[in-house]
């Protein structure tokens, strides 16, 4: 009932009618030369899609799972996942990496979910407040979980005094190299990491407490002391490990100022924090064009600083200010998920549609301006197509998933032939650029991107009327995933266009809108996991 109302708001600023009338208005079906030129019309609503959009957050040692289909617009799961529950001791295979990781993130391919992995040792310093872990509970996050054959740390409350064990003890950092190197052949291949969050070293594998460089001042102190506060040498470790162990995921880590060296994405946990402006939103500046190759994202907190005022995400998002500067935020620096939203009440109709405006704004969000093709095709014989897409979101998709043409059985919508395109990447279609806080629009608008491809049908499939449609595939069973922002869409994640001959002619090539099915309500997709 609260989509359908949110769907009605979005629609009230259309006109007096419904979509029939904007599809009038728009003629946006046209019949020139013996080719159909369509412009689909723009799915008004956010999208559930792959890797983008509100993040969720999944504690197993006391958050049951649900057994409903996820958040309206949750597709990926932030998973804390701890150190000695994969490498207990140094003699560890790779084995007990991919064993923890079926267990915690058994069925998420069922309902086209993605998780973003953290590697880490302590859930909270003792000294700050730490708990300890529940024996009972093998998954529980809290406490510490160094591996039993690495000492713990022995903590001194002189701040001059360096920490002996744990991070510091001397062999520590080759063994870092050692088990990144495991979380690279278990993770960097597997369809169900969409990125990873370095992590490791501090609290929740925030890397600041102890530091990684000495760029910032330490949380814990006024100034920095080696091997207590930083740990000399860290930054080369990591970066150096993460970028061999992952060459196929994207890898973020916790402050821009850090791995100068390095090209890697960004983890922000503290989006429209007054108190974060110097520290995280300006040094996130300084990083340039790296959100076109590299994901931006974090998490929405509202405990402390100045969001602490609000009890919840939906006070924080409720609030025009706060919500205007998490928008403006998004856009500037091209953010392309953000966490927080795990225990929100999508119950709540006001909620929904502060949601829907900020959902829409984060990632990518793919339009198709106008997709061409012939009235009728002959077997055996090239034709061609062409499709015009434009980026009206924050930030690139950032894998060359594969764009599928087919060919639907006009009943049972059933496909009957497709092919991949060879020379399409999604990953160019990039948004806007420049955002201008007072216009709320890019300086540098988004690019329209024109494919042209050659196609044969060089399969056996009967003469007769059929649905050409369009579609991205995860690669991961290539089935459909990433949808447009189109509201020509069929359950099950392709795009009907309208109807095509093979070796026939035909006297009507548009579909009914009527046929169309709502792409968000669709909770039939997923991928597949080989064994």
């Amino acid at each position: 009932m609260n989509y359908i109302l949110a769907c009605l708001l979005l629609f009230s600023s259309c006109g007096d009618g419904g979509v029939e009338d904007i599809i009038d208005d728009n003629e946006n079906f046209k019949i020139i030369d013996g080719r159909v030129v369509i412009s689909p019309i723009e799915y008004y609503n956010a999208i559930r899609n792959p890797m983008k959009g509100f993040r969720e957050y999944f504690n197993p040692a006391k958050d049951k799972k649900r057994s409903q289909y996820p958040y309206p617009y949750g597709t990926m799961i932030k998973e804390y996942m701890q150190w000695d529950n994969m490498e207990d001791v140094a003699s560890d295979g790779v084995e007990k990496v991919i064993e923890y990781s079926n267990h915690r993130w058994e069925g998420v391919e069922d309902i086209n979910m993605k998780v973003i992995p953290r590697a880490y040792i302590i859930w909270k310093e003792p000294w700050l407040g730490g708990m300890t872990t529940n024996p009972e509970d093998p998954d529980d996050l809290r406490g510490s979980h160094w591996p039993s054959d690495i000492p713990g740390e022995v903590y001194s409350e002189d701040p001059d005094t360096p920490i002996t064990g744990g991070y510091f003890v001397p062999t520590f950092q080759d063994r870092v190299k050692k088990f990144v190197k495991k979380l690279g052949e278990a993770w960097n291949n597997d369809p169900r990491v969409a990125y990873v969050e370095m992590g490791i070293i501090g609290c929740w594998g925030e890397q600041h407490d102890p530091n990684i460089t000495t760029y910032w001042l330490p949380h814990t102190q006024d100034y920095h002391v080696a091997n207590r506060t930083w740990i000399p040498g860290i930054e080369k470790t990591l970066g150096d490990a993460f970028t061999e162990a992952f060459p196929n995921k994207k890898v973020m880590v916790r402050y821009a100022y850090d791995f100068k060296d390095y090209e890697f994405g960004i983890f922000w946990d503290s989006w429209a924090m007054q108190q974060e402006q110097v520290r995280g939103y300006a040094e996130m500046k300084k990083l340039g064009d790296r959100w076109k190759m590299q994901p931006i994202g974090g998490e929405i907190t509202w405990n402390w600083g100045n969001l602490s005022k609000f009890n919840s995400l939906e006070e924080v998002v409720a609030d025009g200010d706060t919500r205007d500067l998490i928008i403006d935020q998004i856009r500037d620096l091209h953010c392309n998920h953000l966490g927080g939203v795990t225990w929100a009440d999508f119950s709540d109709a006001e909620f929904i549609s502060n949601a829907i405006t900020i959902q829409k704004a984060m990632g990518y969000r793919f339009i198709i301006n106008e997709f061409n093709y012939p009235t009728k095709i002959e077997s055996n014989s090239p034709f061609s197509i062409s499709f015009e897409i434009k980026n009206t979101g924050s930030s690139p998709f950032y894998y060359n998933w594969p764009v599928e043409i087919s060919l639907l059985d006009p009943d049972s919508r059933e496909k009957v032939w497709s092919t991949q395109l060879d020379d399409v990447e999604i990953s160019t279609w990039m948004p806007g650029n420049g955002w201008d806080f007072d216009e709320n629009e890019y300086t540098i608008e988004a690019e329209n991107y024109l494919i042209e491809e050659e196609l044969t049908i060089d399969e056996d499939i009967p003469d007769g009327k059929y649905i050409i449609s369009i579609a991205i595939l995860d690669p991961a069973g290539m089935l459909p995933s990433v949808r447009f922002a189109a509201y020509n869409y069929f359950n099950g994640g392709n795009h009907p266009m309208g109807y095509i001959g093979l070796n026939q002619d035909l006297d009507e090539f548009e579909i009914p809108i009527t046929n169309f099915d709502d792409l968000q309500k669709d909770t039939s997709l997923k991928y597949i996991i080989e064994n």
